[in-house]
């Protein structure tokens, strides 16, 4: 945190307009963060950057210049102490059945989004970087493929980029969050197609608040990688070596999700 108390430390977090973002930025609020909500929906950054007490910002994380004009506007609000690249879309279904336009959004969103919010965090000299990423960046996730390949992307970047921030000695620190599959709009929307079905193969999905809960406790205590349900990535880091087995054990898990579905 800062130790200069006449600006507060400001943070930074992307589609922070509702669901997990917006869980995050009170929270961080409650933290004495200054927290500017970016969102590519206006009215709902408006409406959380008010209930929260911060500041609004419009956001299309796949405008790498977008993000170079919130980092400028969060420096002049005092010390960018974090970033957080938490904006994300799903659409699930056999991947060459999706529209190109599809494809394009998600890759554009979920994984380039949070290139280029890197990016621009650690010019503007951000201190801690926390990408959210997924438990589907740990295990194949048939019907969600191109969702998966983004998460995939996402823990792939972060990682390696520790590595050359670390070989460069550059103070910035990275962490990525990969949970399961979480209540909230995202799964609702998708909860009655069979594609979606291994998202409810574990009975329950995670709450949205223990998800921010985890996200924020990274502050204080940075990982370059928590994964929750740790028990659950647990199993999967033990299939990963057999892939065939995993795709097998997969199916039977759709198909339990696909029962708890109906």
């Amino acid at each position: 945190m800062n130790d200069d108390t006449s600006q507060p430390d400001v943070a930074v977090v992307t589609g922070a307009g509702r669901g997990l973002g917006r869980a995050i930025a009170e929270r961080l609020a409650r933290r004495a963060f200054h927290v500017i909500v970016a969102d590519v929906d206006e009215v709902a950054a408006h409406a959380t950057a008010s209930a929260i007490g911060g500041t609004a910002s419009a956001l299309d994380v796949r405008d790498p210049d977008a993000h170079r004009e919130v980092a400028r506007r969060a420096a002049t609000l005092g010390p960018l102490a974090l970033w957080v690249n938490n904006a994300g879309v799903l659409a699930v279904g056999d991947s060459w059945t999706l529209a190109p336009a599809v494809v394009r959004r998600m890759v554009e969103v979920n994984l380039l989004g949070v290139i280029w919010g890197t990016h621009a965090a650690i010019d503007a000299g951000v201190s801690h970087v926390i990408n959210i990423a997924s438990m589907s960046a740990l295990v194949p996730t048939p019907g969600l493929a191109v969702y998966g390949a983004t998460k995939h992307g996402v823990l792939g970047f972060s990682l390696s980029l520790a590595g050359e921030l670390a070989r460069a000695q550059h103070p910035t620190r990275i962490s990525t969050l990969c949970p399961d599959a979480i209540a909230g709009d995202m799964t609702k929307a998708v909860a009655h197609d069979a594609a979606a079905a291994i998202l409810f193969s574990s009975g329950t999905l995670l709450a949205m608040d223990a998800v921010a809960d985890a996200a924020v406790e990274l502050v204080d205590r940075p990982q370059l990688v928590r994964s929750i349900p740790a028990l659950r990535a647990a199993l999967i880091h033990l299939l990963r070596p057999f892939p065939t087995v995993g795709l097998q054990l997969l199916e039977r898990f759709a198909q339990l999700g696909r029962r708890r579905q109906r």
